[in-house]
């Protein structure tokens, strides 16, 4: 093959190969280059580890650093601290509530101010020594100034070691005094006892790591012989009521019926002594009248009186002069008597 032929050749097959441009990065790139690969590690880094922590009001956190707590809580609010050698324990201290119950599901049940834990009801003796099952519910928070101090001594699972123990030990205690066929009647004065012992109890634990809230007694259930019996005294003494009602009715009906009768007798009395009354003022007032008139009659009258009674007199002589005259003795006006029978035989003289 000729030699211009052969450098043509070759001319063309290197003219085929394509060469990239190169890319030059800028100097600030070249120049910082480390240094933003640093902050990216340290970005991931932080990222991975979140060495920060957000409490919330109604928590405290408790700080341990290499395993030892820190005794000052941490309160609410944005906290650093170091992932490798530190770790932050978040502890709950709204008001929680044990809620003893018969059949209950057990768990919790977490509510709008803290937690509600469901245990199952507390069963213990009487007096003499009948079952009794009662049923009740107790309130509580941690102490947020202790709470470094309570989970260091009792762990996370504080309340099943302070608050559950004490409360069934009270229970059985204050339950135990009393009979069973007592309990529904005293069952306020059981309440106070037991919740005043409670607190009792609480105040003597060492750094009063708990703060009791509230109790309150749900229920007591009696064995079914001593409700009966319950029952029967209830019925008895209902009975017993009635009776002292229906004798105390009729006393009072008979009360009222006295007081009727008295107050008719009075009111008869009261009319009587006014008609007596009455009558003696006006047998006061006839005599007050006659011993006026009598006052008031004087010769002077009486021999007018005289004169009209003889003028009346001489009028009636005049129409019968058959009349007979009659004086009373210490009379003052004298009576006249006709004689018919002379006046008879005088008018049949006259017609013979």
């Amino acid at each position: 093959m000729p030699a211009d032929l052969n450098g043509w050749n070759n001319k063309n097959s290197n003219s085929n190969k394509f060469e990239p441009p190169k890319f030059e990065p800028p100097k600030f790139i070249k120049n910082g280059g480390n240094l933003i690969i640093g902050i990216i590690a340290i970005i991931f880094v932080v990222l991975l580890f979140k060495p920060w922590v957000i409490i919330n009001e109604g928590e405290v956190g408790i700080l341990s650093t290499t395993g030892k707590f820190s005794p000052q809580p941490l309160k609410p609010g944005l906290h650093f601290y170091f992932p490798l050698v530190q770790k932050v324990i978040v502890v709950d201290t709204k008001v929680h509530m044990i809620s003893y119950k018969r059949n209950p599901e057990m768990g919790t049940m977490p509510d709008r101010y803290g937690t509600i834990r469901i245990y199952p009801a507390i069963n213990v003796l009487d007096a003499r020594g009948l079952p009794i099952t009662v049923e009740l519910s107790v309130s509580y928070r941690l102490n947020p100034d202790k709470a470094a101090y309570v989970v260091k001594t009792y762990g996370l699972n504080w309340e099943d070691k302070i608050i559950n123990p004490i409360v069934r030990d009270v229970v059985r205690n204050v339950i135990g005094k009393y009979p069973a066929e007592e309990l529904p009647v005293r069952r306020n004065e059981i309440a106070t006892r037991i919740e005043s012992q409670i607190r009792e109890q609480l105040s003597k634990i060492p750094n009063q790591p708990v703060i009791f809230e509230s109790f309150q007694l749900r229920d007591i259930i009696l064995p079914e012989n001593i409700k009966r019996q319950i029952e029967r005294v209830q019925i008895a003494k209902q009975e017993a009521e009635r009776a002292k009602y229906e004798v105390l009715r009729a006393k009072q009906e008979a009360e009222k019926k006295a007081a009727i009768a008295r107050g008719s007798a009075e009111a008869k009395k009261i009319e009587a002594q006014g008609r007596a009354e009455a009558r003696l003022i006006e047998a006061k007032a006839e005599a007050q009248a006659n011993m006026e008139i009598a006052k008031s009659i004087t010769p002077n009258l009486l021999k007018l009186k005289q004169l009209e009674v003889q003028g009346k007199f001489n009028e009636a002589l005049k129409q019968n002069p058959n009349t007979k005259i009659f004086l009373t003795p210490g009379g003052v006006v004298p009576n006249l008597w006709m004689n018919v029978q002379d006046e008879k035989k005088a008018i049949t003289s006259k017609g013979n």
